[in-house]
Formats: structure tokens, sequence, C-alpha cells
């Protein structure tokens, strides 16, 4: 296999002799997998998650486990759906926004549970180091689905909580979501481990027809849902009595205390040690269902609490309901001292402390730019002088050159997500919208019907639209939109950039290349036969180095009547360099 970026020693994890190993929280992640005895996963990339994909993918056959790059995240959850009805224990990863696109399986899974354990990590990433869309919070979704989260601050607990997260699935047959973040995800500890027997049992897996609880229609699916929420009860009785949920620095009488979870533990406690101060910790490592009776106790006799969470006020939300009852007059302090934008830094948290304690923080320690004046700090990341741009030798330079040379003046410039998104950095200055993966080609189609009024060809207000598509992304999410937009017939102008290889998260395969995630060789899926199959009449292949040849086809091709769609084919040019080495 030819994937770049291998900065970890991926076969670390099957350390067999060693009681402790140096590892990040995604070698964790896959760590507590096979302690677990996971037997399938799947797995679409996505920083920050992408390593865990890609180690499996280099120790699958070696440990005996089944792995994957599915499509999407939908298809990578529902092939784990179906394998763990057919009792194999599962493993599925996604960054957050790939939560959203199998979000339409995952709700009745919710309802029908799973057969053998099931665990699913989905990596946020506060600050959008690598999320161009928005800055998600997948918390959000809990009360919506109605299944267990759990968040590690570290990579032992990244460990551990995926050993956890199957045994609650096992017990209470639910999948169990793993959320972590960036800075979880890459951070970098000693792990303690446990035994690990390799290679692991391989179980034939069998389907086993029951259709009372593996079809969701009515009237059967309201049953489905009673029983969900009484699941949900159950889990969280037992999760009362989990130590992921723990005080620290217990004081007897105190009355200020603090109240977080995840990355913001390790906030917390950098915070306490920089003041010298100590202050109890209510420290929550399963996020859903709430362990209310814990929360309970541990705000009843104080005067002030903190809740140190990163994002939204999820916890804060919920301190404030619980206190009416029970400590009325409890002062709760979270959003109005720390941003809901971006991730927390140590500094922030500890000024925030400061504040409820009484104690001064010395401004310079706040960077100025941040309102060093104000301690509600915006804790986005700030402006840098560097402009992020394409590697050398790569060929989008030449792509997005030549079209914008030859693309008349006005034309809109669509974007997707991939490496191309750089396009819209100087020099290129290439992208008029941006949003998911797929959606340049849905979006520009509905530009051109906006903008041609009813059809009319000679409309003063009609736009040309072109939008470009990376290779793994248009087998991702690309199809159904151009296949909508010659249904409903408009005709922008579409550019699939086919750099053989998802480059952007670390060079893993795609249906396109003609391997599978675990090295074997595989039918290729032609770019080109899809397009045609669609019923795209106006096609050409393009190597984007013949600069003439690609000007040549988007000037042909843009006044056309129908889509159109020229695929730009030449290799990432790290993938060729690493090939010939």
């Amino acid at each position: 296999m030819n994937y770049l970026n291998l900065n970890f020693k991926y076969m670390e994890v099957l350390e067999k002799k060693a009681k402790t190993l140096a590892l990040l929280g995604n070698e964790a992640i896959v760590r507590g997998a096979l302690e677990s005895g996971v037997q399938y996963v799947s797995t679409y990339p996505g920083t920050p998650s992408s390593e865990i994909g890609v180690i499996f993918s280099q120790i699958a056959k070696t440990v005996g486990v089944y792995f994957e790059f599915s499509t999407n995240e939908k298809v990578a959850l529902e092939s784990s759906i179906g394998a763990n009805f057919s009792d194999l224990k599962t493993l599925v990863a996604m960054k957050s926004f790939g939560l959203n696109v199998a979000l339409d399986s995952l709700f009745p899974l919710a309802y029908t549970g799973t057969k053998a354990g099931m665990v699913i990590i989905v990596a946020d990433d506060p600050s959008c180091w690598s999320s161009a869309q928005s800055e998600e919070n997948v918390r959000g979704f809990a009360e919506l689905l109605k299944i267990p989260i759990l968040e590690p601050s570290d990579p032992q607990e990244c460990k551990d909580f995926v050993k956890l997260g199957f045994e609650i699935s096992e017990k209470f047959r639910t999948p169990v979501i793993i959320r972590t973040t960036t800075r979880v995800a890459h951070q970098s500890a000693l792990v303690k481990i446990d035994n690990l027997v390799l290679p692991l049992s391989q179980f034939k897996g069998k389907f086993v027809k029951d259709p009372r609880r593996f079809v969701t229609m009515p009237p059967r699916v309201l049953e489905m849902k009673a029983e969900l929420l009484q699941k949900v009860e159950k889990i969280k009785k037992y999760a009362e009595n989990l130590k992921i949920n723990f005080i620290e620095n217990r004081k007897t009488g105190a009355k200020i205390g603090i109240i977080t979870s995840a990355i913001s533990y390790l906030h917390t406690k950098e915070g306490l040690k920089e003041l010298n101060i100590k202050v109890p910790i209510l420290k929550l490592g399963f996020f859903y269902p709430l362990s209310e009776e814990k929360v309970k106790k541990f705000i009843k006799g104080l005067k002030k609490v903190l809740i140190i969470e990163e994002l939204e006020p999820y916890l804060e939300k919920e301190i404030n309901r619980l206190a009416k009852d029970v400590n009325p007059k409890l002062q709760v302090f979270g959003k109005n001292l720390l941003s809901e934008i971006g991730e927390l830094r140590p500094e922030f948290v500890t000024a925030a402390i400061a504040k409820v304690i009484g104690k001064k923080y010395p401004e310079g320690k706040l960077s100025a730019s941040c309102g060093a004046s104000k301690l509600k700090t915006t804790a986005y990341r700030l402006e840098t002088k560097h402009i992020a741009r394409f590697c050398p030798g790569c060929p989008y330079w030449s792509v997005f050159a030549t079209i914008k040379k030859s693309a008349p003046e006005g034309t809109i410039f669509g974007g997707d997500i991939g490496c191309y998104m750089l396009a819209g950095q100087p020099p290129h200055n290439m992208q008029d919208y941006l949003f998911s993966m797929g959606s340049g080609f849905g979006i520009a189609h509905g530009i051109e019907k906006a903008t041609s009024i009813s059809g009319n060809k000679d409309s003063p207000n009609k736009q040309k639209v072109i939008a470009f598509i990376g290779d793994s992304t248009f087998f991702h999410a690309g199809i159904p939109a151009l296949i909508n937009t010659v249904f409903n017939k408009s005709n922008p102008l579409f550019i699939i950039l086919d750099n053989q290889t998802t480059a952007m998260t670390g060079h893993q395969p795609h249906p396109g290349v003609g391997k599978t995630g675990m090295g074997e060789e595989t039918l290729p899926v032609k770019i080109e036969d899809i397009v045609q199959a669609c019923g795209v009449n106006n096609l050409k292949i393009v190597d984007p180095v013949n600069v003439q040849e690609l000007e040549n086809a988007v000037k042909e091709f843009l006044p056309k009547e129908e889509v159109s769609v020229i695929i730009a084919r030449r290799m990432c040019a790290l993938l060729a360099k690493k090939q010939r080495t």
C-alpha cells in the first residue's frame, strides 16, 4: 500500500509484552477495539479520525479482522449494521460531518438496537483545523438519537472507553458513540495496555431472520420507540455507578465546584495547578445519558459552579435544569465566561476559574488579540500570514490556472470538499460557495435553474457555473447530484478532479483505484462509465498538464445547453513520488 503521512508506528498497537505504550488517541482507540475482540471495521476517511482506518487497513489481515474503506459514512455504518446483525462485533469510524451523512440509518438503528457489540467513533474538530463546513458539535444529537455517548479526554481513556463502549453495547444491545475531538485524537501519551491475543478469533456471521426486531415499520416502530426510552432509563441508572464519572479534589463543605468533560478536564487541571489551588471537580466521561443523581449530589451544597466545556453549553443547560430542584440559589458560570466558538485554551480556562474564585489572573497571559481586557475571550484561531497552497507539482495548479483563464468574466465557481478547496485561496480565488461533500454539483444546478428564468437561454440574468469535485468525493456524494442535474435539465460544467486517491486525508483508496482498504485487487470503477451511465453526452478526459486541451474543452463545453463533464486525470504528485521511490 502507498499511504503517505504515516508518522506513527502503526504496528506498535499490536505489542503483546509491554505494559505501557506511547500512543496517539486514535492509536489507543484501535488498541481498545483489538483488546475488545473487534471483528468488523468500516470507515470513510475523515480527519481527525483518519488514522483509525489507516491503521486497521495495514493490520487487518495480521489480526484476523475484516476492514473496509466504504464509499461514504452512511454506507460504512450500514455495512457494519449488516455484520452486527449477523453476530459480529463491529467498529465504525468517521468525522463529525460523516455522522450527518449516516443519520438516516443511525436513527432506526437506535430503535432496532444491536445484536453484537457496536462502537461508533465520531471525531469533532473545534476551531475547524481540518473541517471547512462548520464547527459541529455532535453532542447535540444525543437527545434525538437516544444513543449513549462517551467522551474520553486522553489516549488512556480512548482505549478504556472503547472497551467500556463495547461492554455497554453488549449489555444493553445498543450502539455506543465515542465522541473525540482533534486534541484528543491526536494527543500522545503513555497508555496502560491489557492482554492481546493474536490473531483474533474469526467467527462466521449468520443472519437470523427477525422482522419484529429489524424492520422499522408502523405500528411496530412506535413500540420500538417506547422500548428505546425504557432502555435509556436503564442505561442512566447503570451510568450512575461507572468510574468514568468521578469527583477529584473532593472537599467537605466546599462552596465552589467545577463540572467538566473531555479535553476541557485536562485544561481545568492545568489551570488549577497554575493558580495553585484545589477545587472539587466532577469529571463526566459519560455525556449521555447524564448521571443526574451524581450531578445533584455534587452541586447540592455549592454556592458557585463553573461548567467548562467546548462549544455549545449542553452540560451547562442540564446543570441549570437540575439546580432548580436541588439548589435554586446556585450561581452557574459557563458560557458567560467562556466562548462557544473554537477550542478552549488553558489560559482561557485558567482565567475563568480565577474569576469565579475571586483570584487575580495576569491579563498579560491572555493574547491581546484575543481580548485580554475581557474575560470572555474569543477562542477561535487567530489569522496567520501563512496561506495554504497546493503541493509542488500538484496537477490542480494547472487545472485552476487554465480554467480561470478560459472562463468568461462573471462565471460562478462552485467548491467542494477536498484538496481543491485551496483554490479558494490566493492566487486562484476560485470558490464562490463551499458547503459539504457533493454539494458543489447540487448547488450549481440550482443556480443554473434560478438564473435561467424558466429555461430561457437568452435571459439576461443567466449565469454560467463551473463546479469542481474530487474523485473520492464524487464516489462519496457527487453521483446523485449529477443524476439530478441531468434529469432536471440544467447545464453547468462539472470538473471532476481525478488524482487517483483520497489525497486530503492521507491517500486512502476509493472505488476508482482498483485496491480495497486491505490491499486486495478489485475491479476499479471508472468515473467516465458512471458519468455516461448518468446520461451525460458531453464528456472529455484530459490530462491537466495539457493546458491547451483543457482550455479547448472548457471553451467547447461551457456554452452547451446541457450538463457537461470534464475529467481532469493525473495522479497526485505526492503519491506519484512515493510510488517512484
